[in-house]
């Protein structure tokens, strides 16, 4: 796919100065120089895949920021839960991601600083387009729901590293710096478009009060009682 890609680039933009990376650019020994030449070269576009794109970190700082954000929303969450009454399935399970993150925030504080990994930050990306966008669906999200088709109790570590960076270049482009590509950005549930604007439209969701699920639930969605039928023709 990077080489198709790159192949049609140079189709519309034939005198561009790109840079594709190949499967050996990120075998442990050679990352640190490939990183080095996006950060020094003057290209107008790199191309890597989702795998490699992975590797790449944001800075330790950055990602200790994002964590506590996270682990501030759903202690606010769990406390507000325990006020209302809510059922104890539902703390449970925010606690149990809360200690989650909490493991992934410590892990990040007990680390040694490398000063020679390149950071994402500075590799002087402005644009990011993501092809095969709906292979990063799978992002957590907090809710008091539960019984509810499509949402997401875990989350893939590649998702949660690109919601990282994209609201990286949001604080840098003004939210107009990430563009992503699928042929199926809803294929389960409608809960993935959620997740779509999570990533593209985060301010916008935040403006509107919107950025928390259940708020844009409330707003946008009814939660129904209703047979499914599973794939094997029985219902449940």
């Amino acid at each position: 796919m990077t080489e198709q890609w790159a192949s049609e680039y140079l189709q519309l933009y034939p005198s561009a100065n790109i840079l594709v990376a190949a499967k050996k650019d990120f075998e442990a020994k050679n990352r640190k120089k490939f990183c080095a030449r996006i950060a020094t070269g003057d290209y107008d576009a790199v191309i890597i895949g989702h795998s490699q794109f992975e590797k790449i970190p944001l800075s330790v700082e950055r990602q200790q920021l994002m964590l506590q954000q996270q682990i501030d929303e759903i202690t606010e969450g769990i406390s507000e839960m325990k006020h209302n009454r809510g059922e104890r399935f539902t703390v449970k399970q925010l606690e149990k991601t809360k200690k989650s993150l909490q493991a992934k925030l410590d892990k990040l504080n007990d680390q040694t600083r490398k000063d020679d990994v390149i950071t994402f930050e500075e590799l002087g990306v402005d644009r990011l387009f993501v092809d095969e966008a709906h292979h990063f669906k799978n992002l957590y999200l907090y809710t008091k729901m539960r019984n509810v088709g499509g949402i997401a109790q875990t989350e893939a570590q590649k998702s949660s590293d690109l919601y990282m960076k994209c609201r990286y270049l949001d604080e840098i482009t003004g939210s107009k710096g990430v563009i992503f590509a699928t042929g199926t950005p809803v294929s389960n549930s409608m809960v993935e478009l959620y997740t779509m604007q999570r990533y593209l439209q985060y301010e916008t969701l935040k403006d509107k009060g919107l950025q928390h699920f259940d708020a844009r639930a409330s707003t946008f969605g009814e939660t129904v009682t209703a047979i499914e039928l599973a794939p094997e023709g029985y219902n449940f």
